[in-house]
Order: C-alpha cells, then structure tokens, then sequence
C-alpha cells in the first residue's frame, strides 16, 4: 500500500508565501524553496518511518508550475526536492514523482487501497484509491492499520 502526498498546499505552505503568484509567473523558484510547513513535521517523519517500518511505500506526487518552461521545471523540481530534504530529512521516499502541471496523480497508483493527500478536490476526486485533503494528515495516518512487514 502506498500512501502519497501532494506538496503545494498540503504539506508546504506554497500558497503562505507572499507574492508567490508573481514570482512563479516570473519563472521564480523562490516560493517552493521558502514555503514554510503546513503540519509539525517533525511528527510527520516519525509516523512515515513508523508506517514504512511496516511495509507502507512512503511517496511524493507533485504538480509542476503552471506557467512553464524546460528550465524553469527543472529548477522548480530541484527546489522541491531541496524543501523535502531539509524538511523531511529523515524520511526515505520510496518515490518522488514531480509532474507536469494537470498530470492525472493516477500514475503512481498500484491499487485501490493507496491513499493520497493533496488540497485540490480535483485530484482526490479522481484518485482510484483512499484520498483526503490536508487537514487531518496526522489523525488519519494514526489510524492506518499496522501489520507486520512481509
């Protein structure tokens, strides 16, 4: 069972940042870099490394920019993968999948008990699987059965 999580909005406060709209049109990766967390994650690491203890597969499914081109993605997936790492440290994504913008979160799918969190209706609407928004990430992965690890 896989358990995802979107970034912008749902565990990165992309949306906090102040003229972040401005700076993303203007092909600035500052926003993604300087978002500040959406949840402690301090307790989001420990719960993930205790749920993969167990056999949980640990993941990121996130959008790129909207306004986009060859360079600025990449320097918008270097700055995501710069927040995980300075944030999240301790976990150790099974996968990291950053996307072009729209990209249907399907992709990373492997069966209908997977869960997503992310902040668009959207995406949770479409997901083949368990999905929430960002409001209660720590409530439910609390709640996640635990088995041991094959």
């Amino acid at each position: 069972m896989r358990i995802c999580f979107d970034m912008d909005g749902t565990i990165a406060d992309l949306y906090g940042v102040e003229n972040w709209l401005d700076m993303l049109r203007a092909s600035d990766p500052t926003p993604y870099r300087i978002a500040e967390p959406l949840l402690n994650l301090n307790t989001l690491a420990r719960a993930l490394n205790r749920l993969q203890a167990y056999g949980y597969e640990i993941g990121i499914i996130s959008w790129l920019s909207k306004t986009s081109t060859a360079d600025y993605d990449e320097k918008v997936a270097e700055a995501k993968m710069g927040w995980l790492k300075k944030h999240l440290h301790s976990v150790h994504w099974d996968f990291v999948e950053i996307v072009p913008y729209g990209t249907d979160k399907n992709i990373v799918n492997t069966c209908s008990a997977d869960l997503l969190f992310d902040d668009e209706e959207c995406n949770r609407e479409n997901w083949n699987g368990e999905a929430y928004n960002e409001k209660d990430i720590l409530e439910i992965l609390r709640n996640l059965p635990i088995m041991p690890a094959a």
